[in-house]
């Protein structure tokens, strides 16, 4: 049985124009010790998932329809004070934009100590120990303990951020662009971090990212979303060897390719709908180079083509 089933989700915003549909009937699983990459661009609903499953959407946003099943039971279902429980303690989540998600005025060290001491029946000396050897484990040195968050550089508040997401030892971390606003060498460091840290403690984890070299280096299996729903979902590497929907083969046509030398990299015409008022059939075909009439009338279902290879596409197979 998989640690995370996440059936059938719809998560809406309520505006006075209408409801935008930021996910759209999504469906994904995350097995025990797996990490599962969510990708797309900006706006496609990625984040709102994610926020779905812990139960931290703000209003206007709410959840209309679907299960998230974490281990057996319905997390739509709970109490807020039985998903306070849940929250670290099974389940954490790593924020883009550790300066932001940390606390300005308290110190490093206090703040993933907090979150044992909420959770756990341990003293504060006990939380403080753990707290130092969270920071040891992410490759900070335990005097980091006693620092503020503007005494960190950008890579080492995100390794704070991923000490205080594994405070609980929680079984599923959800790491929400984990490397974003860090330079090259620095979200090198924070990817191979995260994938060691994976590996070593047994961790699963979503990884929410625009980056699909992330993904590559880090990832079991890969969920493709456009505009609120999924377009794309297998492992990894049927994925990479064989994408089927042409919304993946742009994405991927968008990375440079190492093995190849000179070639020249392509970008997606158009621009995301407007989950507002979306394009009817297939969100996609406005900008679809294979767009056939049927796909501007009829919503494409997610069927598997290959084994444990999912796509939502009319024309699979056929361009």
């Amino acid at each position: 049985m998989a640690l995370l089933e996440v059936r059938d989700l719809k998560t809406y915003f309520f505006t006075t124009k209408g409801p935008v549909k930021a996910v759209d009937g999504v469906s994904f699983e995350v097995g025990r010790a797996e990490a599962l990459g969510l990708a797309g661009e900006s706006g496609c609903g990625k984040t709102t998932a994610a926020l779905s499953i812990l139960r931290l959407l703000q209003s206007p946003g709410r959840t209309i329809e679907g299960k998230v099943i974490f281990e057996g039971e319905d997390l739509l279902e709970k109490s807020e004070e039985e998903m306070q429980a849940i929250r670290w303690k099974k389940i954490s989540i790593i924020f883009q934009g550790a300066m932001n998600a940390l606390n300005p005025v308290f110190k490093i060290g206090e703040q993933i100590a907090e979150g044992i001491t909420v959770h756990e029946n341990v003293s504060e000396n006990t939380a403080e120990k753990r707290a130092e050897k969270l920071l040891e484990l992410v490759g900070l040195d335990k005097s980091r303990f006693n620092n503020y968050p503007h005494e960190l550089s950008g890579g080492m508040r995100q390794r704070a951020m991923i000490a205080m997401a594994l405070a609980c030892n929680p079984d599923l971390v959800i790491a929400d662009e984990p490397a974003t606003a860090l330079d090259v060498i620095v979200q090198a460091q924070v990817l191979k971090l995260m994938k060691d840290l994976q590996k070593r403690l047994k961790l699963s984890m979503i990884l929410i990212t625009h980056d699909l070299s992330m993904i590559a280096e880090t990832c079991n299996k890969i969920a493709i979303m456009y505009a609120g729903k999924i377009a794309e979902y297998a492992q990894a590497i049927s994925l990479f060897k064989n994408p089927m929907h042409p919304y993946t083969q742009g994405l991927l046509k968008a990375f440079p390719d190492v093995r190849s030398r000179g070639g020249m990299l392509s970008s997606i015409p158009g621009d995301p709908p407007d989950l507002l008022n979306p394009p009817s059939g297939c969100g996609f075909h406005p900008r679809c180079p294979y767009a056939k009439a049927i796909c501007s009338k009829k919503e494409p279902e997610l069927r598997e083509v290959e084994k444990r290879h999912y796509t939502a596409c009319h024309l699979t197979g056929k361009f």
